[in-house]
């Protein structure tokens, strides 16, 4: 059978029904509809996927969806699972505060263990931009930046005139000189974002390299990965539903070890 896998976002919510084959029956909803309640708009999107579905797997950087979630799943009478730091089983933490890991974070790592093997570097690409990085010791930690909307939002917010680009219409970096305000503006995102995540990618290759681990698989994920520069391609591996399969993968582990 296949698992309802749900990850809840600061901005949206993804899930989609996760199963040996792969990810069938995708879907999103903004994150603060789950927030003011259990939206009826909610339950019908989810409804077919629960019916081909025996259990439910999420994970949530928005602690106060999480009970609304629960709430409005508990009339299907399926199993739940939320991972978290205490129910992650088989990727050992080597991290001072584990209870800080994002959700979504442990979800990531775990599918790249399981599927990619270690050490491998999980850049995702969403409001925030997150680094993770697995080795032989486990889960080692990572790196935070601002997410593409976030720059484009923040220009906007903290200057007079500068007005509020969309960040799914950047122009070609095919050149560097912007013409106008906002070519200008959008040059300077499209290719200033993937300038700041080369230059994270390199000092973590940096710092493993001198440890001498084994060159390490690079996966992305996230709605953001169509802003990098076309080189990107050959840089490292897209996963659009990462965040999903890791979660089938936690559940797998926690009901294997009889938790749940």
């Amino acid at each position: 059978m296949s698992t309802l896998c749900i990850d809840i976002g600061n901005t949206s919510s993804h899930f989609g029904c996760v199963h040996a084959q792969g990810v069938s029956q995708r879907g999103q909803f903004p994150t603060n509809l789950l927030q003011q309640s259990a939206n009826k708009t909610i339950l019908e999107q989810l409804a077919p996927l629960i019916a081909d579905c025996d259990s439910v797997a999420f994970c949530s950087v928005v602690p106060e969806a999480n009970k609304k979630l629960q709430q409005a799943l508990l009339a299907y009478n399926l199993p739940i699972f939320q991972l978290d730091h205490l129910s992650c089983r088989g990727l050992t933490l080597a991290y001072p505060t584990p209870e800080e890991i994002g959700q979504d974070r442990l979800a990531n790592a775990i599918a790249a263990q399981a599927n990619y093997g270690t050490p491998a570097i999980i850049i995702d690409l969403g409001t925030a931009v997150t680094f993770d990085i697995i080795t032989s010791r486990g889960y080692e930690g990572g790196l935070i930046a601002p997410g593409i909307n976030v720059m484009t939002r923040y220009l906007h917010e903290q200057t007079a005139l500068l007005p509020c680009l969309d960040a799914d219409h950047l122009v070609s970096e095919d050149h560097a000189i912007g013409k106008s305000t906002i070519s200008a503006m959008q040059l300077g995102i499209a290719i200033g974002f993937s300038g700041m995540i080369e230059a994270l990618l390199q000092r973590v290759l940096e710092e493993l390299k001198g440890r001498n681990e084994a060159p390490p698989t690079i996966l992305s994920t996230g709605g953001s990965v169509a802003n990098l520069t076309q080189d990107w391609e050959k840089k490292c591996q897209f996963v659009p539903d990462l965040t999903l399969i890791g979660l089938r993968e936690a559940y797998s582990r926690a009901r294997l070890s009889n938790e749940i």
